[in-house]
């Protein structure tokens, strides 16, 4: 049986393309006997014709690649593009160590165990690019007897 009106009729009425529209191949005849929009619309009412669901892309492998890379898998060189410093710039990675360093200074200033002198004076080496990280800063403070080793 031709249903080519039916389902394009089906298919405006649904809101969906000709090729989504169901028609239950139980009832094909009484399908066919619709040739009035009212019809076609009596037919979708009583379930003879429906809209199939629409076919998406599925995210399951993204989602599995997302847990991976949270882990830290799938970050080597084979997986890198860019340089290095494209991907963390020089600039950021400054201003993450600055900024730890600095908070560093502060507190032993504000514990009283910098005075302003040589606080100014660790700020300034800060500055300068001297100390690596917040480890070296306190490993250079102990070398020159300023912090006191912790006993353990």
């Amino acid at each position: 049986m031709d249903l080519k009106n039916q389902r394009r009729m089906a298919a405006d009425l649904l809101g969906c393309g000709a090729n989504r529209v169901w028609i239950d191949p139980n009832r094909i005849e009484d399908v066919a006997d619709a040739i009035t929009r009212n019809d076609v619309r009596v037919m979708i009412n009583a379930g003879a014709i429906k809209a199939m669901q629409k076919k998406g892309i599925s995210s399951g492998r993204r989602k599995y690649l997302a847990g991976q890379k949270k882990k830290g898998r799938q970050r080597g060189p084979g997986s890198r593009k860019g340089a290095k410093y494209a991907r963390t710039p020089r600039k950021r990675e400054w201003i993450r160590k600055i900024r730890s360093i600095r908070v560093r200074l502060k507190e032993l200033r504000e514990q009283g165990v910098l005075d302003s002198m040589t606080y100014r004076k660790y700020y300034r080496q800060a500055k300068g690019g001297m100390f690596k990280s917040r480890a070296h800063l306190d490993t250079q403070l102990k070398i020159h007897g300023i912090l006191k080793e912790e006993k353990l």
